[in-house]
């Protein structure tokens, strides 16, 4: 008697495909970090930016921002190849050859999509010193009102850049049919061949979360306590003037 064909294991067989496609690292523990922290720090920082009541809230993201740009200087030296200065600069590099071929007609799309992303990410770590900076000395009253527009004037610029980074990450994910974002979660891309970021280094990544996260709880059990003590002092003078005019 001859077996019956196993059908189940046929219909198996493209989930599995699909759960088995090949992948390789191209982004590290500590870059992916450092992109959501840097993330989370503008856009909580941007929202916290009006208003005295959370102005510990907002300075403290900013401080984490310079923080953050400061390991990332480093790290464009000692992380792995695709987070090197070289590798940003190299792309950009190419910019004069596209817009030659281009003037002549012959468009390199693809080649045009990376220098976009290139030059978006360097123009975002730019504006980094110059909007965290201004903050600080706008924080100690180093200027008058002309510092606070400046200051204004970089986390706007800095929002422009984040939106049309976002947006170009969106049209490029759909151009090219698969999710441009995702590497920078999962530090994996679709595609075959050696991985291009050999060690992933997560205890790199963890400290540097961690870090940020012990350098949030200093700051809160720090200013607080000063706050609080400013604002029994003006009670305190505020009762005196009170008791100064009922003697009067």
């Amino acid at each position: 008697m001859n077996a019956s064909p196993d059908l189940s294991a046929g219909l198996a067989r493209p989930q599995d495909a699909a759960a088995t496609a090949p992948t390789r690292r191209t982004v590290d523990a500590p870059t992916r970090a450092f992109h959501w922290l840097l993330a989370f720090s503008f856009v909580g920082a941007y929202v916290t930016a009006d208003g005295e009541r959370w102005r510990l809230v907002h300075e403290t993201l900013g401080y984490t921002m310079i923080g953050l740009l400061a390991f990332r200087l480093v790290w464009g030296w000692l992380g792995p190849r695709p987070t090197r200065w070289a590798a940003l600069t190299g792309k950009l590099a190419a910019a004069p050859a596209w817009l030659k071929g281009a003037a002549q007609g012959r468009i390199d799309w693809r080649g045009g999509q990376n220098l976009l992303l290139a030059a978006s990410v360097l123009l975002l770590l730019g504006l980094i010193a110059p909007l965290t900076l201004s903050g600080y000395a706008v924080n100690q009253d180093w200027a008058g009102e002309w510092l606070e527009e400046v200051h204004e004037f970089f986390g706007n610029a800095m929002l422009a850049v984040v939106l049309a980074h976002v947006a170009l990450i969106a049209a490029l994910s759909l151009l090219r049919g698969r999710n441009l974002a995702w590497p920078m979660v999962s530090g994996r891309s679709p595609g075959r061949g050696p991985d291009l970021v050999k060690r992933n280094r997560v205890w790199l990544g963890a400290a540097l979360v961690a870090a940020a996260v012990a350098f949030w709880a200093w700051q809160w059990q720090q200013v607080p306590a000063g706050d609080s003590a400013a604002g029994s002092a003006t009670a305190v003078q505020a009762q005196s003037g009170h008791a100064h005019d009922d003697d009067d």
